[in-house]
């Protein structure tokens, strides 16, 4: 194993306090999902389901972020969090794999966001269509450079663009759940309760609505992503956990208010996105335009939060050797071999969607399948160090109650992969399998045998995962 995932490398800037990481955590999370969050719960539950599934969702996420929290101060050393967890409790290459789907999975999560400006935008502009047009994606592969140069120029530079974006797309979201309580509806909102007659049983409903909380979630991981930049490690811990409790009242607040407005089938048939639409309802078109405007800044704002935090990831995996050397490259603090090709596998996929008939959904069931893997393993490798009370001094109290939370955590990811089913999981084999070149690169550059025997096993069984993903996607068995 080696050994560079555990010292901090040579000349990394600590120049980033709590407030910044804690930016990046918000800026990660507050997205594009935040926006559907109406529309998304209302075609699934009513207030009683909403409720549970934020109660179900943000304890099981509180649990991954408590871990993330507990092994930045028990391993400070290592960096790059969901990657460099998953390579210390399982050996290098599911290190590789997890580094893999991280960054794979902010690659197309990032297509998502250039596709839902474009698509906002086209209300306006309608040659801008769904954001899968030409000129679509001609402007959005502008901006992508346009971006890709802001973040070479410095990732301090970059991290405090994000905390000032990070602010102005919360106020559009703040305004919509204050204003839309002052018009707040009792009987709409009674009558929203139980989600109407002929609804499912409440744990069904849940479960519907637990797949949205995965995709909104998202990004929770990342101050200790960004770890090698902080002031103190036990700045990332703090700003995972202020991040993550600030973002989950506001999701839940938005979810709920909407209850009050419109009634429950109305909410359902609303346009993407649909809190713009309850805006409406509430105040008038100026709210429309304020939710689009926010949508816009909200969406940027992520885009540069996920391309740091992807750069980053392969970055740290090149310096411990798990990706090819040119990956490794920077300038500046900044990660420029790792950031171009980020850049680059954007912009193919953005290209793409042109071909595709739901550009969106693409890129989101992507986003989803390959994100699932390294969570686990992240949370593993939390479960894996409290039982073997790695880094606790003898007698310690908090012992008993982080193999509690670590248990949770892995139980709560391990969940969720159950609940998106076998596709996702075939999907992640697809893609991983084939990226496993990237491992044999780097391995050939140290003069290293390629596989070790039990990563000889792990590599066949994500080689017949492929197989069968191929066939079940060419047979129609799943569709994407």
């Amino acid at each position: 194993m080696s050994t560079s995932t555990e010292t901090t490398p040579v000349g990394a800037a600590r120049t980033v306090g709590v407030p910044t990481l804690a930016a990046i955590v918000v800026g990660s999370m507050v997205g594009a999902g935040v926006f559907s969050l109406p529309g998304r719960f209302a075609a699934e539950t009513g207030v009683w389901g909403a409720l549970v599934a934020w109660t179900v969702a943000g304890t099981g996420m509180l649990m991954v972020a408590l871990v993330f929290q507990n092994l930045a101060v028990r391993r400070p050393e290592l960096n790059a969090g969901v990657y460099s967890y998953a390579k210390a409790g399982f050996g290098e290459y599911l290190g590789f794999f997890s580094a893999f789907g991280y960054w794979a999975s902010a690659c197309a999560g990032n297509v998502t966001y250039w596709v839902l400006i474009m698509s906002t935008l086209g209300a306006v502009v309608p040659a801008l269509g769904e954001g899968d047009t030409v000129i679509a994606v001609v402007l959005s592969s502008v901006g992508l450079w346009v971006f890709y140069a802001l973040v070479r120029r410095g990732v301090r530079e970059a991290a405090a663009v994000n905390r000032v974006v990070t602010v102005a797309k919360l106020l559009p979201i703040l305004t919509f759940v204050l204003l839309t309580a002052f018009v707040f509806d009792p009987a709409v909102f009674a009558e929203n309760l139980s989600g109407g007659a002929g609804a499912p049983p409440l744990w069904e409903q849940v479960r519907a609505t637990m797949l949205t909380t995965v995709f909104v979630f998202l990004g929770v991981e990342g101050a200790s992503v960004y770890s090698r930049h902080a002031r103190r490690r036990e700045d990332v811990g703090r700003a995972t956990l202020l991040g993550f409790l600030s973002v989950l009242a506001v999701f839940a607040s938005v979810t709920v208010v909407a209850y009050g407005i419109l009634p429950r089938a109305q909410l359902a048939a609303l346009d993407e996105p649909s809190m713009a639409g309850v805006f409406e309802a509430a105040v008038g078109p100026w709210g429309a335009v304020l939710v689009a405007v926010g949508l816009v800044v909200s969406v940027g704002g992520a885009y540069l939060a996920w391309t740091l935090m992807a750069a980053e990831v392969m970055y740290v995996a090149a310096k411990d050797r798990d990706m090819p050397r040119f990956l490794a490259r920077e300038r500046k603090d900044v990660p420029v071999g790792a950031l171009a090709l980020t850049s680059v596998v954007v912009q193919v996929l953005l290209v793409v969607t042109l071909a595709s008939e739901d550009a969106f959904g693409l890129a989101l069931e992507l986003t989803s399948a390959l994100v699932l893997v390294p969570f686990l393993l992240a949370a593993g490798y939390g479960l894996r160090l409290v039982l073997r009370r790695e880094g606790y001094a003898t007698g310690e109290r908090v012992w008993r109650r982080d193999v509690v939370v670590a248990g949770l955590a892995t139980a709560y990811t391990a969940f969720l992969l159950w609940a998106a089913g076998p596709t996702y999981l075939l999907l992640s084999f697809v893609l991983y399998a084939p990226a496993t070149v990237l491992f044999v690169m780097a391995r050939r550059e140290q003069g290293r045998r390629v596989f070790s025997r039990p990563e000889m096993v792990i590599f066949a069984v994500s080689v017949v995962g492929a197989v069968v993903g191929v066939w079940a996607l060419a047979t129609g068995a799943i569709t994407l």
